[in-house]
């Protein structure tokens, strides 16, 4: 029985640094088990230069990964999710009651 990917994304202040680290790391895993995004309650404008410098270093592939609102998954026709993980404790504690 084939299942659908699990959609997940993980959440942080900025979603400039550890968010983008953990959404490429988990695309790189094998077997198509997963969807992953990232986001941040207060995203910067751009993802951090030395993340940047890591993930290409380490021969991930940079395409799509950019800086985005946690809003942009609160809208009409957004992912649904299975899993939401937050790596900061400024955005665990900005996350909205469901």
């Amino acid at each position: 029985m084939e299942t659908s990917p699990l959609k997940v994304l993980f959440v942080c202040k900025g979603n400039h640094a550890r968010s983008i680290m953990a959404e490429s790391i988990m695309r790189r895993l094998p077997g198509g088990t997963f969807t992953v995004f990232s986001a941040g309650s207060q995203p910067r404008p751009e993802i951090n230069p030395f993340v940047v410098r890591l993930l290409t270093s380490l021969n991930h592939d940079l395409t799509g990964l950019a800086p985005k609102s946690w809003d942009d998954f609160a809208r009409p026709g957004a992912p649904e999710l299975d899993f939401v993980f937050t790596l900061s404790e400024t955005a665990a504690n900005a996350v909205p009651p469901a």
